[in-house]
């Protein structure tokens, strides 16, 4: 094990590290972190307590996870940082910790790449198989869904939700929800059509980018209300799995939605 472990490595005995785990030069673990096996910690990695990373788990230098949230309402709460197996987090990301008025917990998926500079603040939700391109920046308690592929620069405003197998193009600014299947960019966010690409390498089918394509033209481009949209495409499309993801993703908006 000690040959794992870099001897300049500040590791608290109340640290657990799984089998096969590396802590490069410099970093620190603290007391009650959990790191999975075969995690590979670089140097200068600061891992506070409270934080959990499921195996593999790939952090690189300067990144600090679990650090106290930005908010000044919390009061030094024992909130929590979750972050699923095989997740990568390049040069100086920083994930921060949950508030006990937002849930208490941070939390990232499984299979996700976030790339350098990248900040995700307290309560956020970030789903599986995510790719945030540089200095991808989320707010307080924001929700991302699987899949989803944000631009470099972007930022999004607290409490939005982008809904799964988004791209969003880099340099936006995401103030209202997007919901899912989408594609889009801008500083005034604008949505230009269904995540073909995107769509077509995770494997959906020739019919069901048709039938997602039918659903942004009826729902963005035929001036129709909400209500009006949501009758014509159950009427048209019938509720398959990925219309009844969308329609309840519109119908759960507070903030209201990028039309």
């Amino acid at each position: 094990m000690s040959e794992l472990l870099h001897p300049t490595a500040i590791i608290h005995p109340g640290a657990k590290l799984g089998a096969g785990t590396r802590v490069g030069p410099y970093s620190i673990i603290d007391e009650g972190a959990v790191l999975g096996e075969n995690c590979e910690i670089h140097s200068h990695v600061v891992v506070r307590g409270q934080v959990t990373l499921g195996d593999q788990v790939t952090i690189y230098p300067f990144s600090v996870i679990g650090g106290e949230p930005q908010h000044l309402g919390y009061k030094g709460e024992p909130t929590t940082v979750t972050i699923g197996s095989r997740s990568v987090l390049r040069e100086s990301v920083t994930i921060h910790r949950g508030t006990v008025s937002g849930g208490g917990k941070t939390t990232i998926g499984e299979d996700a790449y976030l790339m350098a500079y990248s900040h995700v603040a307290h309560d956020c939700s970030v789903g599986r198989g995510v790719i945030f391109a540089n200095a991808v920046n989320l707010a307080g308690h924001v929700s991302v869904g699987d899949y989803v592929t944000i631009g470099g620069l972007t930022g999004v405003v607290q409490h939005c939700r982008i809904g799964m197998y988004c791209y969003l193009g880099g340099a936006s600014m995401v103030r209202k929800d997007i919901p899912p299947f989408l594609v889009g960019k801008g500083n005034d966010f604008e949505v230009q059509g269904i995540n073909v690409v995107g769509l077509e390498r995770r494997g959906f089918n020739v019919e069901t980018v048709s039938r997602l394509r039918k659903l942004y033209k009826i729902f963005f481009r035929q001036n129709l209300t909400v209500a009006q949209a949501t009758e014509k495409i159950l009427g048209e499309l019938g509720q398959t799995d990925e219309v009844k993801a969308f329609l309840d993703f519109v119908r759960g908006s507070k903030l209201g939605f990028e039309r």
